[in-house]
């Protein structure tokens, strides 16, 4: 029979988060990409300024991932301040796509984003 020792639990639940997070950011990165394509980059001054949250949040959601991926040769604190400005741009984008009329996947995947982010910064403390 195998124990599990604090130090091990901990790493598990460590790679665990990190891993949701990263798969949360391309789940978003892929709903706002798909979002901004949708909106008219001639419209409405309300809708440009959606379709521009929702590029900003793809490109945000897509860095984070590589850095969480091992791509960058990020540190602890600069995977914390990449993931905590995810976190925000999501919730950005969430509250914009909320205004527009058929985002709510993409509202929904933005939230689930931030929520990812927050648990995998819990585990960095």
């Amino acid at each position: 029979m195998t124990t599990t020792t604090t130090s091990q639990q901990e790493l598990i639940r460590f790679l665990e988060d990190r891993f949701a997070c990263a798969q949360a950011c391309t789940e978003c990165a892929r709903e706002c990409a798909l979002r901004a394509s949708l909106v008219d980059p001639d419209g409405p001054e309300a809708e440009e300024k959606t379709r521009r949250k929702g590029i900003m949040c793809a490109e945000v959601c897509d860095a984070t991932c590589r850095a969480l991926s091992d791509e960058a040769n990020l540190d602890e604190a600069g995977i914390r301040l990449q993931v905590e400005w995810c976190r925000t741009v999501a919730l950005e984008c969430a509250r914009a796509f909320d205004d527009s009329p058929g985002a709510q996947d993409g509202a929904k995947a933005c939230r689930e984003c931030a929520q990812a982010c927050t648990d995998f910064l819990a585990t960095l403390r």
